[in-house]
């Protein structure tokens, strides 16, 4: 018989968060003894729903800003705000905690699909490789299928061994929402009007000119003289969704980022132009003269690729210094293997809420998910090479080898700050392996793309660990079963690598990832663009900057030694400054409205209040964007016009796009305040 929990009386136990005490053991808010709803076609359905939109969403965000969103949050409020609805509305039961969670776990694997395939496959349109949607859409469904069966022998590591031990900051904040019932209904509403005003600015700024997208110091005329001798810009995206993230990324790190930003436009950018005029030819091949480069190609051409080796040495610094639990959770999964295998029982393994895919399943699960990487990689890009069975087994076991290596990295990555540094581990899967398969022989466009799809599903499968391990930690909390959170996200990963290839190639086809003459402005899919300069330097034989990688190594790693994320302060230095000023400025209102009242309680529900605006910021405006390239795409398929341009409205219009620098600033900052304005209104919960 099912049983349906009264909301009024869900509360997470006293030691849900701390260490437990010799003995003790933690009983979740759903007992293992309940029955209670949790995969019912409510579920899957809303799932699959809210997987293939967050899909979208995340896939655009990832290409303009080179920052993954995490949709975990956004789901959950949504969840617990139509059962509100149903209850109230429709006149029907209300969700279940359980239905709730299942909820996640599927349409959670929108972030973690479009972080894995975003951050490498858009790469095969920046080097003009020949491919299909197929192709691209395999890469993170077999990636996150893989990143499941990888994850699942550490869970009982991660979410019960170390208990209390751990802050899983994340998995905090959406159980606090999902148990939160009655805030639920609210959340949502609050989400959704933050999501409508967010989609109605980002399309009258950008997609309608209502104002500059950008505003920059280099359209200020009065400064031309400076900026032509000393190319020091400064530059702010004026999107809703930008200042959203900035928000909820907290001032510490988005300072770390806009550091980072600020010694590659205000320092070196300006170091090279001054060099320049005592360089008169080009320093590198197929460059202008230096004296002679705007500062944006001064960036591209010298200051982004010292950003790309910080990435890599930063990458490289974090796996080192998490390597520990590496050993600590292999040594975990081996040994139920042997209990398993010597016919001894699992510790709890009777219990619903300790019940995973058996040992025996999961690793039959990885062998066939080999097996399969193994047929795609033969038969794909491999058929018509020379050796291919032979190359498309080191290819293989290069991904299972990397991916379960770096799994646990990403798992504590994002258990301890909700971090994990995926681009950084991604750049070395791509630098490995193109070593590996140029020395086995594979060369060219061939080369970068086997490359490029080993990168896909190595990254793919990191993002879905370090997003399980948050879903398997509140599942502990609150007593789902770990076996359906476990299929929840291999069935939800089918939607979500769907929609996400289909976002991907729409942008290809619309906007672009490099510039060129049918696409002058570009996304600037930064994550991608890193590793086509790393493949162009392999395969290409233009050579790469290895001077200017090495310069960026020592960068991170100073940074390190001082104590700071190295990796931030390098993704810092390789995102274009006018997508990390903005963060800043989301961050210090959160800042402010954290310190807005003396009282804690009523600070953190002002904070809290503006946590649910910046997410609606971010799922609006992420969402306008897909719609925009989706309009300016039949706009050019159809040689027709949809969207309006403010420009033409006669004197009105001249006057928007005469001030459209200053009108993108003002407007930007009023949003701003608004954001502060409206969280500060929030009373004491």
């Amino acid at each position: 018989m099912t049983n349906q929990l009264d909301p009024d009386d869900i509360h997470l136990p006293e030691n849900a968060f701390r260490e437990l005490a010799p003995g003790e053991v933690y009983e979740p808010v759903v007992k293992a003894h309940e029955s209670v709803a949790e995969v019912t076609l409510r579920s899957v359905v809303s799932g699959f729903l809210w997987s293939i939109v967050f899909s979208a969403a995340a896939t655009y965000i990832a290409l303009k800003l080179g920052q993954g969103i995490e949709s975990a949050i956004p789901i959950s409020i949504l969840a617990v705000g139509f059962s509100a609805f149903a209850i109230k509305f429709m006149k029907a039961r209300g969700s279940t905690l359980l239905e709730n969670v299942n909820i996640l776990a599927i349409g959670a694997t929108s972030g973690i699909i479009a972080g894995g395939s975003v951050f490498v496959m858009p790469a095969v349109h920046i080097l003009d490789l020949k491919t299909s949607f197929w192709q691209i859409f395999l890469v993170p469904l077999l990636g996150g299928i893989l990143g499941v069966f990888f994850l699942a022998p550490f869970r009982r590591y991660f979410v019960r061994d170390l208990h209390g031990k751990l802050p899983f900051p994340e998995a905090t904040a959406t159980t606090e929402i999902l148990v939160a019932g009655k805030r639920g209904g609210a959340s949502a509403i609050v989400l959704t009007y933050s999501a409508l005003l967010a989609a109605a600015f980002d399309f009258i700024g950008p997609a309608m000119k209502g104002w500059a997208e950008n505003f920059s110091t280099a359209s200020i005329g009065a400064l031309q003289g400076f900026n032509q001798k000393f190319k020091g810009i400064f530059s702010m995206n004026t999107a809703a969704a930008v200042m959203g993230l900035g928000y909820i990324m907290g001032l510490d790190y988005a300072a770390i980022i806009m550091a980072g930003s600020m010694l590659s436009f205000l320092v070196l950018v300006p170091l090279f132009a001054h060099l320049g005029a005592f360089i008169p030819g080009a320093i590198s091949a197929g460059a202008a003269p230096l004296a002679s480069m705007p500062f944006d190609e001064i960036f591209a051409n010298y200051v982004r690729p010292i950003g790309i080796g910080g990435i890599f040495a930063a990458g490289i610094i974090s796996i080192l210094k998490m390597s520990p639990v590496i050993g600590k959770a292999s040594k975990q999964a081996i040994g139920e293997l042997l209990l398993l295998l010597k016919g001894d029982a699992q510790p709890g393994e009777d219990l619903r809420t300790d019940r995973g895919i058996p040992m025996s399943l999961n690793m039959v699960g990885i062998l066939a998910v080999g097996l399969a990487i193994f047929l795609y990689f033969r038969f794909s890009v491999l058929a018509i090479e020379p050796r291919a069975t032979y190359l498309a087994l080191i290819s293989t076991a290069l991904t299972l080898g990397i991916s379960f290596l770096f799994a646990a990295v990403s798992a504590w990555a994002v258990a301890m700050i909700s971090i994990t540094p995926i681009s950084g581990m991604t750049l070395t899967t791509l630098i490995v392996t193109a070593v590996a398969l140029s020395a086995a022989g594979l060369a060219g466009k061939s080369g970068m793309l086997q490359v490029l799809l080993v990168g896909g599903v190595v990254c793919t499968a990191l993002s879905m660990a370090g997003s399980l391990v948050t879903q398997y930690k509140i599942g502990y909390w609150l007593g789902a079963t770990p076996r359906k959170i476990e299929i929840g996200n291999i069935v939800g990963s089918i939607a979500a690598s769907l929609a996400t290839t289909a976002v991907i190639i729409l942008m290809a086809k619309v906007y672009g990832f490099s510039p060129s003459a049918a696409h002058p402005n570009p996304l600037p899919a930064p994550q991608p663009n890193a590793m086509a300069a790393v493949l162009r330097g392999v395969f290409g034989g233009g050579g790469a900057p290895w001077f200017l990688y090495v310069l960026g190594a020592l960068v991170a790693a100073a940074v390190e030694m001082c104590g700071i994320s190295g990796l931030a302060f390098a993704m810092g230095m390789y995102l274009p400054m006018e997508l990390n000023s903005p963060l800043v400025l989301g961050a210090a209102v959160a800042w402010f409205v954290q310190r807005s009242s003396r009282n804690e309680k009523l600070a953190k529900a002002r904070h809290e209040k503006g946590t649910l605006i910046a997410s609606g910021f971010i799922a609006g405006g992420a969402l306008v964007g897909v719609l925009s390239a989706l309009l300016k795409f039949i706009e050019d398929s159809a040689s027709v016009h949809i969207v309006p341009d403010v420009t033409t409205w006669g004197g009105f219009g001249r006057w928007a796009g005469a001030w459209g620098n200053w009108n993108g600033l003002a407007i930007f900052l009023v949003l701003a305040g608004w954001l502060y304005w409206v969280s500060c209104r929030e009373k004491e919960a």
